[in-house]
């Protein structure tokens, strides 16, 4: 397992992980980055990781993506 921030643009991978507070978790949870979910990495470029999750692009700071395990 390594954090999502170590993907590769246009790599898909699904989330084994996520690490963080009970707040941190219900976040990325709202936004529909929980285990089980698969993501496509779109960009990892900047201070952001841009992901694709069924079908909708979310963007997380290069803190959170090292709290999402795939």
């Amino acid at each position: 397992m390594l954090p999502l921030r170590f993907s590769a643009n246009g790599e898909e991978a699904v989330i084994r992980r996520v690490g963080g507070s009970d707040e941190v978790r219900r976040h990325l949870g709202d936004m529909g980055l929980v285990p089980g979910t698969a993501v496509t990495v779109v960009s990892t470029n900047g201070g952001n990781v841009i992901v694709s999750v069924k079908g909708c692009r979310i963007a997380v700071s290069r803190e959170m993506a090292d709290r999402i395990f795939v």
